[in-house]
C-alpha cells in the first residue's frame, strides 16, 4: 500500500508541474489582466502575442471564436468567425491543415478550446492570441464592425469581464 501511495504522489506531482504557467508568455500591458489570463487558460495551445500577430497578420488565418453578436460589434480586421460551441466547418473545409492559424476570443479561454478542437482535426499550426481581442484593443489596435468599418466598440462578454478592457481604449458593449 505504501508503494502505491508514493506512486500516486509522484504521478500527481508530475501532472501539477507540467500544467504550470509558462514564464515566457507574451507581453500584456496590465499585470492583473496577465495574471487573470494565466489562471483561465491551460496553455494547451501555443500562445502568440499581439505584437507577433501584427507582424504576420497578412500571412496567417485569423479565426474569431466568439458568437455572431460579439463578432458583429467588433473583430480584428480580416478575421473569420468560426464560433465556439458550433464550429463553422465550412470555413475549415477551405483551409490547408499546414496553414498557420491564430484563434482569438475575448481573453483566450474559448479560443484555446477551439484551438484544441482544430488540433484534434489535424490542423498543425494553431495558436491562441494571448489576451485576445481585449489585449488587441488595450494595445491601441483597430477593430472593425460587421460592415468592416473601423469602430471604437468592443463586446466585452459581460459587465464583469469589461474591466479587462482599459478605460479609454474602447466603448464597452455587453
Amino acid at each position: 500500500m505504501k508503494i502505491n501511495l508514493t506512486f500516486l504522489f509522484i504521478f500527481f506531482l508530475a501532472i501539477a508541474s507540467s500544467a504550470q504557467t509558462p514564464t515566457n508568455r507574451p507581453t500584456v500591458n496590465n499585470e492583473a489582466f496577465d495574471n487573470k489570463i494565466a489562471k483561465v487558460i491551460n496553455f494547451t495551445i501555443p500562445v502568440m502575442g499581439v505584437d507577433e500577430l501584427k507582424e504576420m497578420q497578412e500571412d496567417v488565418l485569423i479565426l474569431d471564436a466568439r458568437p455572431q453578436k460579439e463578432f458583429d460589434v467588433s473583430h480584428i480586421e480580416g478575421a473569420q468567425r468560426i464560433g465556439f460551441r458550433n464550429i463553422e466547418k465550412s470555413i475549415l473545409d477551405r483551409i490547408d491543415k499546414d496553414e498557420p492559424i491564430v484563434v482569438y476570443c475575448s481573453i483566450g479561454y474559448r479560443s484555446e478550446k477551439v484551438g484544441e478542437k482544430l488540433r484534434k482535426m489535424g490542423f498543425k499550426n494553431v495558436y491562441n492570441l494571448y489576451g485576445s481581442i481585449f489585449e488587441w484593443v488595450n494595445q491601441g489596435n483597430q477593430v472593425v464592425d460587421e460592415n468592416n468599418q473601423p469602430t471604437e466598440k468592443v463586446h466585452t462578454y459581460n459587465k464583469r469581464w469589461s474591466k479587462w478592457v482599459e478605460e479609454g481604449k474602447a466603448e464597452k458593449v455587453w
